[in-house]
């Protein structure tokens, strides 16, 4: 039959889960880093009062809200996996990972969901203060939705705490182990500043793309600037914290490391394998380039420290695909590298003073827009290819952990998951890339300068008075007597609510006055006389 053509179930349930799981977390890298860069250039604001800073947090808060509303929906996607696709796993491993993932509901998703009207929609609206609250509340509960969601990872990673129950499932001894297992530190510092890394190369490339555009707009140059202090700071830490974590690997998935570095025999001292193709049949790496000495001084920090093999394992503990788990691992490196070095010659074209006077970085900086969201992908690959055959490591095999569902229905889903997601999530890219098209320009528009659309109701009056909408710059006092053009000041001791300027505040509107005109004239009175200042 036609189905027999297709992978196992099992195979396919993988496929589907890893194409969604990698289309959601490309949104998240994003918008945790942006987060905290909108808090950023929002107190830059507020303390030095310069106009450009608030010019382009209103710039990147439209691309922030593009980006969050698709992080949202994507994610929703793979909480319904767990149970269609992964039920035998859900069962097991529930009693743990369901607190914590409602945890990071809780602390982490009620609290952006609170705030981020306010941060969105608030500006001129609220007090400057109150909105800057609001603003580091959201970018706090990016911080907060990482640290949970890489616990309950982490826990697969590296399980304790726990006991295993009669009926198989696992039961939480001690949460303190669980949420802060082995694996987790290291792991989540490494995951946010890959975050803020695939921010700064974002903005970095926009920036870079405005100024060899317009080499004078000050808003691009401060927008470049930024990224490249953030690259030339945060690469060579995020490298820092992957070594950390890839010590920790070497203690408790020995194998894992084995694949990444495509080492087969146990070695001391182990070269560092540069590029090879690890055969899987043969059990060796073929046209490998090597650098003696180089793999034990990374990973034993020892010029004679032993590496152990992928053949010290048995077949069936070690990494269903090796090559994936090489060649995944090599792209982040490379991917960091990169990044690390366009943060270095940053600094020493900036000592130079001609950071934006060199094409050629400018050119550099643009193609390296996506490097940081290529490095979090293909990390996210190493991790999670490397820790197969097991979802729990060591303890519950994925061949266990999939739902009793027939590759017919798998293969509809995928089909409609494909699909979908190229549509929908396409083109929210594309909306994105237009936004960046448009280059940061003083006065830049924010949600908070147009009234709400009012989309229901029974009266045809605008749901918010549009005089009351502020934008949050200074802004000159308002004609409130229908005058012309300009008109005289407000009279002192006249009512500022008053529209023509009369008595003093609270003088009663006239026997038979219509309340809704501005001018308390009769029930229905002549129009405002051309020109007037409404």
């Amino acid at each position: 039959m036609l189905w027999d053509a297709f992978p196992d179930a099992l195979q396919l349930a993988r496929f589907q889960f890893a194409f969604t799981v990698t289309f959601h977390f490309l949104f998240p890298a994003f918008t945790i880093g942006l987060a905290s860069y909108l808090a950023v250039l929002e107190g830059l604001w507020l303390w030095t009062g310069r106009d450009k800073y608030l010019d382009l947090f209103r710039y990147w808060l439209k691309v922030f809200a593009v980006n969050f509303a698709m992080g949202v929906v994507s994610g929703i996607v793979l909480s319904y996996q767990f149970g269609t696709n992964w039920a035998a796993w859900a069962d097991r491993v529930g009693p743990i990972l369901g607190p914590l993932m409602a945890y990071e509901v809780l602390t982490a998703f009620f609290l952006e969901a609170g705030f981020l009207g306010v941060m969105l929609f608030g500006l001129g609206r609220v007090g400057r203060g109150l909105h800057f609250f609001a603003t580091c509340l959201v970018a706090v509960g990016t911080l907060i939705s990482g640290f949970w969601i890489l616990s309950a990872n982490s826990w697969m990673q590296t399980p304790q705490g726990f006991s295993i129950a009669p009926d198989g499932r696992f039961m939480p001894e001690d949460w303190w182990a669980i949420v802060f297992n082995p694996s987790f530190p290291f792991r989540y510092l490494h995951t946010i500043t890959g975050a803020f890394l695939t921010t700064a190369m974002i903005v970095g490339a926009v920036g870079a793309w405005h100024v060899l555009r317009d080499r004078h707009n000050e808003r691009a140059r401060t927008m470049f600037s930024m990224a490249m202090w953030m690259a030339a700071a945060v690469a060579p830490a995020q490298a820092f914290f992957g070594d950390m974590q890839g010590l920790w690997a070497l203690h408790h998935q020995p194998q894992k490391v084995a694949a990444m570095e495509g080492h087969w025999e146990t070695q001391a001292p182990a070269p560092l394998i540069v590029f090879g193709l690890p055969d899987m049949a043969r059990e060796e790496t073929r046209l490998k380039l090597e650098v003696p000495y180089l793999g034990s001084l990374i990973l034993r920090h020892s010029l004679t420290g032993e590496v152990k093999g992928l053949k010290d394992f048995p077949r069936d503990a070690r990494p269903t695909n090796v090559p994936l788990v090489f060649w995944a691992f090599r792209i982040m490196v490379g991917m960091g590298v990169l990044m690390i070095g366009l943060g270095l010659v940053s600094l020493l074209l900036r000592w130079r003073g001609r950071l934006y006077d060199s094409p050629w970085f400018l050119r550099w900086a643009i193609a390296m827009g996506p490097a940081g969201l290529i490095a979090v992908t293909f990390g996210w690959i190493t991790t999670e290819a490397g820790r197969q055959p097991f979802t729990v490591y060591g303890l519950m095999r994925t061949a266990d952990s999939a739902s009793p569902i027939a590759a017919p229905a798998l293969v509809t889903s995928i089909t409609l998951f494909v699909t979908v997601y190229f549509v929908v999530f396409g083109a929210g890219i594309w909306y994105l890339l237009r936004l960046f098209r448009h280059p940061p320009l003083p006065g830049e528009h924010g949600a908070e300068t147009e009234p709400p659309i009012r989309t229901a109701g029974i009266t045809p009056a605008p749901s918010v008075d549009p005089d009351r909408v502020r934008d949050a710059r200074p802004q000159p006092a308002e004609r409130r007597d229908a005058g012309g053009p300009a008109g005289p000041p407000v009279p002192a001791g006249a009512s500022p609510m008053r529209r023509d300027a009369g008595g003093p505040a609270g003088a009663p509107v006239p026997a038979g006055a219509n309340p809704m005109r501005r001018d308390g004239g009769g029930p229905a009175g002549p129009p405002l006389p051309a020109g007037a200042a409404e």
